[in-house]
């Protein structure tokens, strides 16, 4: 399919509180997944136009580290007022974009504001701890301090709210922030950066930029750059965090996943079909969340497929701006045969197709793949082990709880899992021997709000400090401890 081409915006980088066109960066396309059309061109920035960013924004640390707390949340209460407005508009714009759905893309929205609310309670969050008297005469206190400069890198798959995971606390902390998004949805973070201006952000404190690893490279070696926030697959997310560490870096680095459903006899099935096919089928199977193993425990297989398949087979694919669609499309081309591939290695390796997502294509263009459901999956199978990304559920057998955590366990990541179940006592061994960073008990994406971290382990995660919650606020901090005496 070649994609068509008509007149189409082309981006700007927003640099020290101007939009600016990037002179001589290379224009690539940015793609309707629905359709195939180019919908806007984005350039990608030098790494000498990331040391220009850096610089602009260290100006602009020095002169905002020095205003009140109270002072810089108000720039957030005003962000967040502007988002509330336009929150229907930038879901559209990342549904476009992106290929979600509008409800999904809407639900998205909601979360990226969550966390400016969160981040406007800076002046309390900042806080330090005090304590007279630790000797004679002498007493001691802790306060927190910005970095300096701090650079996001995020995924294609939530352009809204994984942002905001990161800037609205660096900024309410003091820092100055540098976002680099994914180049293949330049568009939403584009529209939340023009709001961030109109809430009156002072020059220098956001930067926006594209790109593609040129601009990572040149911001993960930059010596301006204090810290580094990024989401993304396991492999590069090991290499933001080895690079930028060797570089004297503070790094998050959130990974991949491969997370399972664990479902019990005793499980509601209609409560927990509903949240599987939430979790696995929900923005196409694009996200770390994403339910991709279905445990089911002794005889609850049969029943539990036969919904699931009932209504797997019942979703509407199509344009995720239309009503009445349940799932769009993956996110490019490359994407969709990369999913594609997995699906045909699962039949190749004897996994059964249930329901096959490569009948989905549509006609007219678009990156479709449909919802599918393989049986008889071994736990030593590549759609067994690999993150795939995309719309595809395995499922596998068996006996008891116990051989469903050590499957979970044996996993090489960590970020979430859930159980479905009735009985407490199940629930709360599986909560407490299962290796994951965030667990679910009857529901289908154990997503932590804004005031809680987003805790994945093993290779889904690199670093000490994780996103959000009060991790984001001693992530772009530096403690320091001040100890008095007065004669």
């Amino acid at each position: 399919m070649i994609a068509t081409e008509t007149t189409v915006r082309t981006l700007k980088f927003y640099v020290n509180g101007k939009w600016e066109a990037a002179a001589g960066s290379q224009l690539h396309p940015v793609m309707n997944p629905a359709t195939g059309e180019v919908i806007a061109r984005v350039p990608y920035a030098t790494a000498e136009q990331v040391d220009r960013v850096a610089r602009a924004a260290h100006e602009g640390f020095l002169k905002w580290r020095e205003t009140p707390v109270v002072d810089r949340v108000q720039v957030l209460y005003r962000y967040k007022a502007l988002l509330d407005r336009h929150a229907d508009e930038v879901a559209r714009i990342l549904s476009t974009e992106n290929g979600k759905t509008l409800e999904d893309a809407k639900g998205s929205v909601r979360r990226a504001i969550q966390m400016v609310e969160v981040a406007c309670g800076m002046p309390t969050l900042m806080m330090g701890d005090s304590l007279e008297n630790v000797s004679r005469g002498i007493d001691s206190q802790t306060i927190r301090q910005p970095l300096g400069v701090c650079a996001g890198i995020t995924p294609f798959n939530f352009p809204a709210m994984v942002p905001m995971w990161m800037f609205p606390f660096a900024i309410a902390c003091g820092n100055s922030f540098i976002l680099k998004p994914s180049e293949k949805v330049p568009l939403t973070p584009t529209r939340t950066a023009e709001l961030l201006d109109e809430a009156g952000i002072p020059a220098g404190v956001f930067n926006l930029i594209h790109g593609d690893k040129v601009a990572v490279d040149a911001l993960l070696e930059h010596p301006l750059v204090r810290a580094i926030s990024f989401v993304g697959s396991s492999p590069v997310a090991k290499y933001v965090y080895e690079n930028a560490a060797k570089h004297g870096k503070r790094v998050q680095a959130l990974g991949g996943a491969k997370n399972h459903l664990v479902v019990m006899p005793d499980a509601n099935l209609e409560k927990t079909v509903e949240a599987i096919m939430g979790s696995a089928f929900g923005a196409a199977g694009e996200r770390c969340l994403a339910g991709s193993v279905l445990v089911p425990v002794g005889g609850v297989a049969q029943p539990l497929l036969d919904l699931l398949l009932a209504k797997a087979k019942s979703m509407h694919i199509g344009d995720g701006t239309q009503p009445g669609v349940d799932m769009g499309p993956l996110v490019t081309d490359a994407h969709r045969k990369k999913v594609v591939g997995y699906i045909e290695k699962g039949v190749a390796e004897g996994a059964t197709p249930l329901c096959d997502g490569r009948d989905a294509a549509k006609e007219g263009g678009g990156f479709f793949v449909g919802p599918t459901i393989f049986d008889n999956v071994k736990p030593q199978m590549t759609i067994a082990k690999e993150e795939i990304f995309g719309p595809v559920l395995s499922v596998i057998r068996v006996k008891s709880l116990d051989e469903a955590i050590e499957l979970v366990n044996s996993s090489k990541f960590g970020n979430t899992t859930s159980i479905f179940t009735a009985d407490g006592k199940s629930a709360r061994e599986f909560a407490s021997r299962i290796e994951c960073g965030m667990v679910g008990v009857n529901i289908g994406v154990a997503a932590p709000m804004a005031f809680f971290p987003f805790s994945g382990w093993k290779n889904s995660f690199f670093g000490d400090l994780h996103a959000h919650g009060k991790d984001a606020i001693a992530f772009y901090t530096e403690q320091k401890v001040v100890m008095t005496r007065w004669f």
